[in-house]
């Protein structure tokens, strides 16, 4: 009989015990390896499901029966990121399209399309937040966009029903800024002295939902701008940024608010974004 795989606690293993078994020890780890990926990955698969709005006595129809008013949206549609939404064959009675965010349609079509028989997102987010669950959470930040409150809606900055659901995707890196600009018109341009960062996006500096900052920015001090603009440490307790000593510049506050980068979208004065 062969020696046993691994030894007992009166046996202290040898040179030539571990010359035997190393292959039987290199599959047994690299299967723990294995084992403890697997349940890792397991432990982070989401398994959600997401129901559309409930209206009550209302059953499902098909986007076919909304074609039959809403033509200006419904012919546009099957371009939409949403239309991704629509469940098809088995796992679905009807084509659930339009109704996974307006709710079942059926009380509307028999109305002739009253008031108040259909979801509407645009007076209330809910419908947005069941698939968009973690904006719900950014949207009760103490600095936001005021959607929550009505004076802002989703579809404001976002395209439901064609094309991509973020306007300007793609590689249009100039266009990704337009959504924001269409209120914040300031910001607009065109500067003589560009901030680069505009190129990038709004979204580099700020979180459009929500954010824990003022005026919705990722970081809330200097550490934004020092993202982008190198540091460097020339000495003890010396900083330098764009070959200027900013030691003393950067404990009066922001770069912003501390009277020296004021135009940070841009400026028509001052290549510093000074003014």
């Amino acid at each position: 009989m062969s020696a046993p795989f691994c030894p007992t606690e009166s046996t202290a293993p040898t040179a030539s015990w571990w010359r035997r078994h190393a292959g039987k020890l290199a599959l047994l780890f690299l299967g723990a390896i294995v084992a403890s990926v697997a349940v890792s990955c397991a432990s982070n698969v989401n398994r959600g499901f997401v129901l559309a709005p409930a209206i009550p006595g209302a059953t499902y129809v098909g986007s076919e029966s909304c074609e039959q008013c809403h033509e200006s949206v419904t012919k546009h549609f099957a371009s939409a990121t949403h239309a991704r939404l629509m469940a098809r064959g088995a796992n679905g009675s009807v084509d659930v399209g339009c109704e996974s965010c307006h709710g079942p349609a059926s009380v509307h079509v028999e109305s002739g399309g009253a008031s108040r028989t259909i979801v509407n997102p645009n007076r209330d987010p809910s419908s947005c937040f069941a698939c968009h669950t973690h904006l719900r959470a950014q949207f009760a930040l103490p600095n936001r966009h005021p959607v929550m409150e009505g004076r802002l809606r989703c579809s404001d900055c976002h395209e439901s029903h064609r094309g991509d659901a973020m306007k300007a995707g793609g590689t249009a890196l100039l266009s990704m800024n337009d959504a924001c600009i269409e209120c914040h018109k300031a910001q607009r341009g065109p500067h003589i002295f560009e901030h680069e960062a505009m190129r990038e996006g709004c979204v580099t500096c700020h979180h459009p939902h929500g954010s824990v900052n003022q005026k919705l920015l990722t970081e809330r001090n200097a550490i934004l701008c020092l993202k982008c603009h190198f540091q460097q440490q020339s000495g003890p307790g010396r900083v330098v940024i764009g070959a200027i000593d900013h030691t003393s510049f950067l404990s009066r506050g922001t770069c912003w608010s501390a009277g020296c980068h004021e135009a940070v979208h841009g400026s028509q004065v001052s290549s510093s974004l000074r003014f």
